[in-house]
């Protein structure tokens, strides 16, 4: 250790107060942490590329500081969906701050990085009161049946108003509208359940027919469209 000649010419002067971090909430204990390896939890954390183009939703489970299991969810961006491929090999295996120090590919994907990793030191975590917090394989419960991800995907204009193309029940099929020209509900395929039907062994027609529903007073409508061609 190097002093400069100033720091040498000091008298010491001696630290009273020395009780260490402050106890954060994990898995339903408070903690003090003093390394990474005295980090647990489950979080989530969302980043963006500088253009923004897209973004990442990235959910780690992490036990003595050594990431466990990734989920890697991407928007927006062709490219992301290949880099999230990588980065879903790199994360397992690694303490936080080596998550935190390798390259993840794309931007977004280590911006969420980023927030994930403030997130779990600071003990801001889903799993902060969880006893023991969650086992490996909790993160696939955000995608639900089918193991999709949770998108919505909504365009419209001032021209021709607005046309909902993928919500969270899936896919849309057609919208309906009233006297008013309104959109009141609207016909989906659940893609999750049809594929996974579809892997089963069941006809693909009877897989799509299984799986279709609506939402809203479709019943109602006056007219139907397809959000995709009108």
């Amino acid at each position: 250790m190097v002093y400069t000649h100033e720091i040498e010419k000091m008298c010491k002067v001696t630290k009273g107060c020395d009780h260490g971090p402050a106890p954060i909430p994990q898995e339903g204990a408070w903690t003090k942490v003093y390394e990474i390896k005295d980090v647990n939890g489950l979080s989530h954390g969302v980043g963006w590329c500088a253009p923004q183009q897209g973004a990442c939703k990235l959910t780690l489970n992490v036990k003595d500081g050594i990431i466990q299991e990734a989920l890697v969810e991407t928007i927006g961006c062709s490219g992301m969906t290949h880099s999230a491929a990588m980065a879903g090999e790199i994360l397992p295996g690694k303490t936080l701050l080596e998550a935190l120090n390798t390259d993840l590919v794309c931007d977004a994907i280590n911006v969420a990085m980023r927030e994930i990793f403030k997130q779990l030191v600071y003990g801001r975590t889903q799993t902060a009161f969880s006893e023991g917090g969650l086992p490996i394989g909790a993160g696939l419960e955000d995608l639900g049946k089918g193991l999709r991800s949770q998108v919505g995907t909504i365009y419209s204009s001032g021209a021709k108003g607005v046309r909902y193309l993928e919500m969270v029940e899936g896919y849309i099929l057609s919208v309906g509208l009233d006297e008013n020209g309104e959109a009141i509900g609207y016909k989906f395929v659940q893609l999750g359940k049809m594929m996974e039907a579809i892997r089963k062994g069941v006809d693909a027609k009877e897989a799509f027919e299984k799986n279709v529903g609506q939402y809203g007073r479709y019943d109602d409508a006056v007219k139907y469209i397809d959000p995709r061609a009108e």
